[in-house]
């Protein structure tokens, strides 16, 4: 391991002052050795206390600290712990199974059920926080007052409600013919008929808004380059959702509409496969922190499993056109020091398979240190949530995982996660029937 730090050099940044468990402590979680995200340290025999509201309250060396059997004690062993990874870009209630046309031959609340199944996948793989970026009929919303009811097992949700878009643009139903058309409850034309759409998705639940700044892969008759909203009109957005104390998530492949969807103020910048270096330097240098979230790793499985799962072969040209050139785009966005966060567009492949981009994130120009921070640090500031996630960290949620390896050497650990913690309770893998894919 690079960069261990004993406690007697570290007491200072864990506040492990203490040799015996603080009274208010209700769980320790102990394992050989842990990765601080906020300075790119490994900690060795971390003893993690963690309160009945499943934060932490502490952190001390296991070597020296006791505690009592009243404290449940959930033993690791010889593992790596991480704070629990955020994902910031995907669709819980997608089947990347059923592509194209196929996903009619469905009811509509069939997709609520796909949608607990996904979540319950991502926890499984190490995803305690989502933030699903557009959904339909509110399952995301649902499913996230149903988690946090203690009704279904998942990871906390950041629901988008519906995506807000122009008219027969991505975010529009643009596979139907008219006389089947329904309009998208997210369309809208104009600045202040999108400020109402945002207040709309508010009224909802959401707590992000989700735009389509651009034309996309997988909707129909849009090409990912063409810019569907002005400046003006994502401006509109930006402006009515910062009233509000909500954030924006830009859909945004073409280098007109990310220039664009930058300058009128959105918070992060999905897919950005097409960026210039314009906007990379206007990313780079922006004073309001502006984030991208870049898929590099999904293409894999829809080249590969596409055509079979249904998709169009317009759909497959067109993820074929942009895949090396984003992540060719991904090296140099890094490169710039351009703020970056985890997001895999998980839906367009299977939700289990996310922590693969990880390795893509490395072999595409960052430290596995910084893949990880991605997905941790990164993601927690860029949800504006520092205060609750992204690091293990006294105040914020237990919400942790474990690995066998070292991840700081094998980024590819973190594809197969041994253990999950999340609020500071130990998470029960689902079982092989409740983890199947549809059709198994």
């Amino acid at each position: 391991m690079r960069n261990r730090l004993s406690f007697a050099a570290s007491a200072a940044l864990l506040s492990a002052t203490a040799l015996c468990a603080p009274a208010t402590a209700e769980t320790v979680i102990t394992a050989a050795r842990m990765v601080d995200v906020l300075t790119g340290q490994v900690v060795e025999n971390p003893a993690i206390f963690v309160g009945d509201d499943g934060r932490i309250t502490s952190i001390a060396d296991a070597r020296v600290v006791r505690w009592g059997s009243s404290v449940h004690h959930i033993d690791l062993g010889d593992r790596t712990l991480l704070p629990g990874l955020i994902d910031m870009h995907v669709h819980l209630d997608s089947l990347a199974e059923e592509g194209g046309y196929d996903s009619l031959r469905f009811s509509d609340r069939f997709w609520a059920y796909v949608a607990a199944r996904n979540a319950r996948a991502m926890l499984d793989a190490g995803f305690t926080t989502v933030r699903n970026v557009g959904s339909d009929d509110l399952n995301d919303v649902g499913l996230a007052e149903a988690i946090d009811a203690g009704v279904a097992i998942g990871p906390r949700i950041v629901p988008a409600a519906y995506a807000l878009g122009a008219t027969s643009g991505h975010c529009d139903e643009t596979f139907l013919p008219m006389s089947l058309h329904t309009p998208a409850p997210g369309v809208a034309d104009g600045p202040q008929a999108l400020r109402q759409r945002v207040r709309e998705m508010r009224r909802m639940g959401a707590q992000v808004i989700k735009v389509c700044a651009t034309g996309g892969v997988f909707s129909r008759n849009t090409e990912p380059g063409q810019q569907q909203l002005s400046e003006e009109e994502l401006r509109a957005i930006a402006e009515e959702a910062h009233m509000w104390g909500m954030q924006v998530a830009a859909h945004a492949h073409g280098a007109d509409g990310i220039r664009a969807a930058i300058r009128a103020g959105i918070d992060t910048i999905e897919h950005v496969s097409l960026v210039d270096e314009e906007g990379i330097r206007l990313a780079a240098r922006r004073e309001r922190p502006v984030w991208f979230s870049m898929d590099i790793f999904n293409t894999d499985y829809t080249q590969a499993e596409g055509a079979r799962n249904g998709v169009m072969e317009d759909n497959l040209r067109k993820d074929r056109e942009v895949a090396q050139i984003q992540r060719d785009n991904f090296r140099r966005a890094v490169r710039a020091g351009v703020p970056m966060v985890f997001g895999s567009d998980a839906g367009v492949m299977p939700h289990a398979t996310a922590g693969g981009q990880f390795r893509y994130m490395v072999e595409y120009g960052m430290t596995p240190i910084q893949a990880i921070q991605a997905a941790t640090r990164n993601a927690a500031e860029a949800l504006r949530r520092e205060r609750d996630i992204g690091a293990i960290a006294v105040g914020r949620y237990a919400d942790i995982i474990a690995v066998d390896g070292d991840p700081l050497t094998n980024v590819r650990e973190l594809e197969s996660v041994d253990a999950v913690v999340k609020g500071g309770q130990l998470v029960e893998p689902a079982s092989p029937r409740e983890a199947a894919p549809s059709g198994s």
